[in-house]
């Protein structure tokens, strides 16, 4: 499932306060959407590392009641009132008999003589046992007591978020030309593509590091197979036209013809762009191929709603009336 269906799924799940477990692969973001999901609920959120619990953990300590027998004061992880989303991650990198501990957790909502809040859900994520990650393999009692989510990785879904959270052109426009590097996984490499990745490689460009150091910290973020793809696409971004020139003179300055090079003209015209200059960057889209233009005015209106009011969007959108259908 792509990232805004299991948002979907979620929220109806968690209203229904039905347990659930994500499925993906190592940096696809399984942990942002349960963030997203809890904010657009506007729910806590209490996340737990199950693989840092020993089973005793769970059921806290023992202490002597007024009565005169053993009570049990549970962990302060675990909610007392309200309402929200009790986060279990890296649930399978668990040891077998901390999974064992939370069967009655999850399937009945307490735990010895706690009781979750009836506010409150389960949702839990991990990688699968094909990733090789560190996974202890779920006893099937404990998966039969989850809704199970498949997370699959979608460009198109990472591409908006990526423009909303101003990550870098040159690997928006990079990911879209090489769609299957954003996440390819390497079992046996230190480092290898993935959305969180990528994201530590826009941290590092905004850092501006020298050229010999920029390219051993790509390879060292997300392989060398991919640095070196990128650091090509990188030489290809830094010899384009200025985007400065381009808004000065969109009908006089160069139009690229490689492909590659017009993903990457097209985000970084589409991250200037504003309400005072989208008339400069409609006219240089003319000369690019529709695919490109549209692009570029897609991921403008992401960034800059404020854009649609202006002419230069009015005769555009009449120009290319079929691409807005």
């Amino acid at each position: 499932m792509k990232p805004s269906s299991i948002v979907k799924a979620l929220r109806l799940l968690v209203r229904a306060r039905r347990p659930v477990f994500i499925w993906g692969p190592p940096g696809v973001g399984k942990s942002a959407v349960v963030t997203q999901v809890a904010t657009l609920l506007d729910m806590a959120m209490q996340e737990v590392r199950a693989v840092l619990l020993d089973p005793v953990d769970l059921r806290g300590l023992p202490h002597l009641g007024t009565d005169g027998t053993t009570k049990w004061a549970p962990p302060d992880f675990l909610p007392r009132d309200g309402e929200g989303i009790l986060f279990l991650d890296e649930l399978n990198a668990a040891p077998a008999l901390v999974q064992a501990a939370f069967y009655q957790l999850v399937l009945d909502r307490k735990l010895g003589e706690y009781n979750l809040p009836d506010g409150w859900t389960i949702v839990a994520a991990g990688n699968r046992d094909s990733d090789r990650a560190v996974t202890t393999r779920m006893p099937t009692p404990l998966r039969n007591r989850f809704v199970h989510l498949s997370f699959e990785v979608n460009l198109q879904e990472w591409s908006e978020w990526a423009i909303g959270a101003s990550q870098r052109p040159e690997v928006i426009a990079f990911l879209r030309f090489r769609e299957e590097l954003l996440s390819k996984f390497e079992r046996d490499e230190n480092a290898f593509p993935s959305p969180r990745t990528w994201e530590f490689v826009s941290n590092i460009l905004d850092g501006n590091p020298e050229l010999e150091v920029e390219r051993e910290m790509l390879a060292g973020t997300v392989g060398l197979g991919a640095a070196t793809e990128f650091s090509a696409f990188l030489e290809q971004f830094r010899a384009l036209p200025s985007i400065d020139a381009i808004l000065m003179n969109p009908t006089g300055e160069a139009v690229p013809t490689e492909p590659s090079a017009q993903y990457a003209v097209a985000s970084a015209l589409a991250r200037r762009a504003s309400d005072t200059n989208f008339g400069s960057v409609c006219s240089y889209l003319e000369r690019l191929p529709a695919e490109f233009s549209v692009l570029c005015v897609h991921d403008a209106l992401l960034r800059e709603p404020a854009v649609r009011n202006t002419s230069g969007f009015v005769k555009w959108a009449v120009t290319n009336h079929n691409a807005l259908q």
